[in-house]
């Protein structure tokens, strides 16, 4: 099915004339210990489930066949490490061996099938190593990302109540050293759980004391270990829980299954990406991410690609060509990355000096998700780089991508702004407030018509109905995305913002989206941020905040006017938008994510909490005291 001639129009319309006959002729390229017994059952779980009756391994299928291919030789997992200066290429046979006895140290400690282990580390290779030595036991991990504060670990843990951790003494960020060992044990701490075993990967950088009777170092006990079989698990058996910030407060664990994921991310490869055995592919997240998950662990894996696993930031470790010098390096054939680390490096380098200064002939694409994607940064992009540049939309619920372009299909042509089309598996509508689907070209609520295709959450981990009240609840028959956009004449879908992001301006609903838009073409801008404030007379009206490209000797105040200008003339003088405002840094999630919802309440004086995933809290008061400054 993918990787096929066969064109995007023509392998969408197959899925819609057979959904279930299109899953299980892509489940063919999944190696099974037995066969599912039907693509989908939908009397099961709460809107069905993909493969039953299915078993299989996923580490098997991500590791061991490749090796029993005859591919043992082949890179699997090319560590770059820019903060330590060091890189590390490990093959596919030596992946097997360290994962098996990764996983046979794991299981002498008494961790099997449906276990949960929680791993708490930095982008080193024994992450990922840790991530598929679980799936080989049949355990469920729980990967948090590093340097996650005491508190949000906790929480993480009393949900998951893992019988051990895996863990590192530190992670490394440019200038300082972040010591996990005191934010695990005050973790532990306060968790009204406590796991039997802890296994610490001493680092160079700050190895710390491990604690008597529970604590022990990773690489000796690895080293101590037999090796460990797979074990077979049911299809709709869970491989891993990835918690989400939740409205209530407490985290949202997505959950994942085995047989479902691993057909709907190996057929990505090949079929969004356009990449197979041997290619290598570099998503530039952290595993503690989705993405990371998806696409620097388990999708290049399963294809049997060779995957860069980086440990540094696109600007400063050490300059703004660290992404390219990675490309050319290791040619990468396929780069992902979000946004904001293309607009940090557009920052810097917004002539693009350092890139030309390396060979990026063998890489063929750029793709870039993670938030809406501004077009001109996308511009900017294909203009440097002179190859496609592909902005597809996906979630951490979904797993793998909703709408994109499809190098596996023959690329159609982009649209800067637009998410691309829907892919195969996903049935994209926009719905108002009654439920209706609207028009082409109108904005509202974007939702997906039931079922989900294959590795998308089936549920959340422990909470049915949780997942009924947070997803399907809002529209019945959809899967509700929480973002707004539209989908237009030819078929695009145009994620304008997520839903609370939408302002209602004296009665008009308008998207930030469309003016952080206006604001990023503007030729000073590097990136930008609008939120909707308060106001008594049109309920609200829209605040811009921009970061300025470096070396920018124009002054403020007349970019302020000239931003405010082109939005009026673009946009019109209904969006009432007469506040742009120029900022050093705008806050974000450690993935890149600007934190909208915290600036409004900035913006509005109201109390907040500072967001657990924010990369550097101190921004919030920078802002803060621009917004200040501006009022008197």
């Amino acid at each position: 099915m993918s990787g096929s001639a066969r064109s995007y129009d023509d392998t969408y319309a197959a899925w819609r004339r057979d959904p279930a006959g299109w899953w299980a002729e892509a489940a063919k390229g999944i190696t099974w210990d037995t066969p599912p017994a039907a693509a989908f059952d939908g009397t099961l779980g709460v809107y069905g489930r993909w493969f039953p009756g299915g078993r299989l391994n996923t580490c098997f299928n991500a590791v061991d066949r490749h090796v029993a291919a005859g591919r043992g030789a082949q890179p699997a997992i090319i560590w770059d490490s820019p903060m330590t200066g060091r890189i590390e290429t490990t093959t596919y046979a030596e992946l097997q061996q360290r994962v098996a006895k990764i996983a046979g140290a794991l299981a002498e400690r008494g961790v099997g099938k449906g276990d949960r282990v929680v791993i708490y580390m930095p982008m080193v290779p024994e992450a990922a190593m840790a991530m598929l030595a679980c799936a080989r036991l049949g355990a469920v991990h729980s990967v948090v990302f590093g340097g996650f504060a005491a508190a949000e670990l906790a929480a993480r843990i009393a949900d998951a109540k893992p019988k051990a951790i895996v863990s590192a003494s530190c992670g490394l960020e440019p200038g300082r050293v972040v010591k996990y060992k005191p934010l695990l044990d005050a973790a532990i701490g306060l968790s009204p759980h406590k796991p039997s075993s802890v296994l610490i990967l001493q680092r160079e950088a700050a190895p710390c004391e491990l604690t008597p009777g529970r604590d022990e170092d990773l690489l000796a006990a690895e080293a101590a270990a037999a090796p460990h079989p797979c074990v077979p698990v049911e299809s709709t058996d869970p491989l891993y829980i990835l918690y989400t910030s939740g409205t209530t407060g407490a985290p949202k664990g997505i959950l994942r299954d085995n047989g479902g994921h691993a057909v709907a991310l190996h057929n990505s490869m090949s079929m969004v990406y356009g990449v197979g055995p041997g290619d290598v592919f570099w998503a530039a997240s952290d595993v503690g991410w989705v993405v990371g998950h998806s696409y620097i662990v388990y999708a290049p894996l399963l294809a049997g690609c060779a995957t860069v696993l980086f440990e540094g930031k696109p600007v400063g470790t050490p300059d703004a060509g660290t992404f390219w010098r990675v490309c050319e390096q290791h040619r990468v054939k396929v780069l992902f990355t979000a946004p904001t680390a293309i607009r940090a490096i557009k920052k810097e380098d917004p002539d693009g000096a350092f890139l030309k200064r390396y060979d990026l002939s063998r890489m063929e694409a750029l793709y870039l998700a993670g938030e809406r994607c501004d077009p001109d940064t996308i511009t900017w992009s294909e203009r440097l780089l002179a190859k496609p540049v592909v902005d597809h939309w996906w979630q951490t619920e979904t797993g793998w991508t909703i709408t994109g372009n499809f190098r596996g299909l023959g690329l159609f042509p982009t649209r800067a702004g637009s998410g691309g089309k829907p892919a195969p598996g996903y049935d994209v509508v926009v719905l108002d407030e009654a439920h209706q689907e609207v028009p082409r070209g109108q904005i509202g609520s974007l939702a997906v018509r039931l079922p989900l295709p294959p590795s998308c959450l089936p549920t959340l981990f422990n909470a049915d109905d949780r997942f009924r009240e947070a997803y399907l609840s809002a529209f019945p028959g959809y899967y509700s995305t929480a973002d707004a956009g539209m989908v237009d004449e030819d078929g695009y879908v145009w994620v304008m913002s997520r839903t609370d992001d939408i302002i209602n301006v004296a009665g008009h609903r308008l998207s930030t989206g469309a003016m952080e838009e206006v604001l990023a073409s503007h030729p000073d801008v590097a990136e930008c941020a609008v939120v909707g404030v308060r106001d008594t007379l049109k309920g609200q009206v829209p605040l811009g905040l921009v970061v300025l490209k470096s070396g920018v000797a124009k002054g403020e105040e007349a970019i302020s006017k000239e931003l405010i200008a082109m939005v009026r003339d673009q946009i019109g003088p209904v969006a009432a938008f007469k506040d742009a405002r120029v900022v050093a840094r705008l806050p974000k999630t450690r993935s890149g994510k600007i934190l909208r919802a915290t600036l409004r309440k900035i913006a509005d004086g109201d109390d907040y909490v500072v967001p657990p995933t924010i990369d550097d809290p101190a921004i919030l008061d920078e802002v803060g005291d621009v917004l200040k400054a501006a009022m008197r």
